[in-house]
């Protein structure tokens, strides 16, 4: 493995069952990324972008969904065969599509649920820190998760997800929703996260032209492979932040 790798991903393969037999979402994907990297991978839907991330988290309950083969390294060590709860404990947090926040709780006791990975004396700590990447949050507090906005409501996801203090964080469907201005306002928290050293793997399927602009790399996948591979100029970012 790569030094700076914080993912491998190796030859992930996955099907779906069906009546009519098997049928392969995921054919062969392969990369790698890096510390402190932001990758989109981006596709058309179907595609097998949801599986994929999916998978790194370990977080496809279908009962028809099969790992055929592959390999997965987070931090130079194998987690091929870990349930989800291990690679919390390893750093690897999910936002998922959405968003799957309790709309009954206040924003306050949605973020402590992500936190059951750090210590009661870093809690205050911890929620402090996303409420300084979302002020908004902080304004909102004690107020009842389900009274946010759409765009706040993905904030509250993404804060839940820091929560667990990952060096890995996947966002499912980021854009799905949301105006422009709330995606761009989202990005720009991400790459601020990446330049203190958090990789994120986004997939996205509507706002593809801001997602893709934020990130350090684009994998476009189609029909469960990846067709092509670029580096995104860093200039690019500033027409979207």
């Amino acid at each position: 493995m790569n030094g700076d790798n914080i993912l491998e991903v190796r030859d992930l393969r996955i099907s779906f069952s069906t009546h009519a037999g098997e049928v392969q979402a995921v054919r062969g994907v392969t990369f790698d990324l890096r510390r402190g990297e932001t990758l989109a991978i981006v596709g058309e839907s179907g595609s097998g972008k949801s599986v994929t991330a999916k998978s790194i988290m370990r977080l496809n309950p279908e009962a028809n969904t099969i790992v055929r083969g592959g390999e997965i390294l987070f931090g130079g060590e194998r987690v091929t065969h870990l349930p989800s709860y291990g690679r919390i404990a390893r750093g690897i947090a999910m936002v998922p599509e959405g968003r799957r926040i309790f709309p009954n709780l206040s924003v306050r006791e949605n973020l402590r649920t992500g936190a059951n990975t750090i210590a009661k004396r870093q809690l205050a700590g911890q929620m402090q820190q996303v409420y300084d990447v979302f002020p908004i949050l902080e304004s909102r507090t004690g107020q009842r998760a389900g009274s946010l906005s759409g765009g706040e409501q993905q904030m509250l996801a993404v804060g839940r997800a820091l929560m667990s203090r990952p060096k890995l964080l996947l966002v499912d469907e980021l854009s799905l929703g949301l105006a422009p201005l709330v995606v761009a306002t989202l990005t720009e928290a991400l790459v601020k996260l990446c330049a203190e050293g958090l990789a994120v793997v986004v997939v996205d399927e509507v706002h593809v032209h801001t997602t893709t602009a934020a990130a350090s790399r684009r994998l476009v996948l189609e029909k469960g492979r990846f067709v092509s591979e670029s580096a995104v100029e860093a200039e690019r970012l500033a027409t979207v932040l």
